[in-house]
């Protein structure tokens, strides 16, 4: 149960927290792309963790610690190139033509998956937190940790999920605000690109 608490505390507070993934997603939703917003909000993720979970359960000893800082290069390229690119298609596109844009989905469901294997807080999770918890289950059964894992499941893609649904309802009541959601997305996923930089540069 400890477990189970635990991971579900973990997976909530990471659902709730603004990322690149939420970005991406409130992009799609701007344009009316639902089914879009949520295959970023879960797949990306959903695929980077089931690679990180075997690449921790069998190579966590010779992972370096130092990681995060190296991948946050990756990271903060990634989304400013998106972003960036996003912003300029805003230029020559309507609503309608970026939301029927087959470059704009796939560019976007390619960057939120890069950014979420390359956000350094991914790596700390899983090689500080997640790796212990499967050593621990090297020792006393896989079955014990289960629950830490089930638990992150759902309350991240819980949150995850319910809180892009909100930010999209007050979108819709305020009027005003959803003709600039699409813009905001993009420019918050540009400073959090130049926030991965300023992380790594400063170690």
């Amino acid at each position: 149960m400890d477990l189970l608490i635990l991971g579900a505390g973990m997976g909530i507070v990471g659902g709730l927290l603004p990322n690149p993934l939420k970005m991406i997603a409130l992009a799609h939703v701007a344009l009316g792309r639902w089914p879009r917003a949520i295959f970023v909000l879960i797949v990306p993720p959903l695929v980077v963790d089931t690679a990180l979970l075997l690449i921790t359960l069998f190579f966590f000893r010779f992972i370096p610690l130092g990681i995060a800082h190296y991948v946050a290069y990756v990271g903060g390229v990634a989304l400013i190139g998106f972003g960036s690119y996003a912003l300029w298609q805003m230029k020559d596109k309507t609503r309608r033509e970026m939301a029927d844009s087959g470059t704009f989905a796939y560019a976007g469901v390619s960057v939120a998956a890069l950014a979420e294997l390359a956000a350094p807080g991914t790596w700390v999770y899983w090689l500080t937190v997640a790796g212990p918890v499967l050593a621990e289950g090297r020792h006393h059964g896989y079955w014990h940790v289960v629950p830490f894992f089930a638990g992150g499941l759902v309350g991240y893609y819980g949150a995850a999920l319910f809180a892009t649904f909100l930010i999209a309802w007050g979108a819709g009541v305020h009027k005003a605000f959803k003709q600039y959601l699409f813009l905001v997305a993009n420019i918050l996923l540009l400073l959090m690109g130049i926030s991965y930089l300023v992380r790594a540069y400063q170690g």
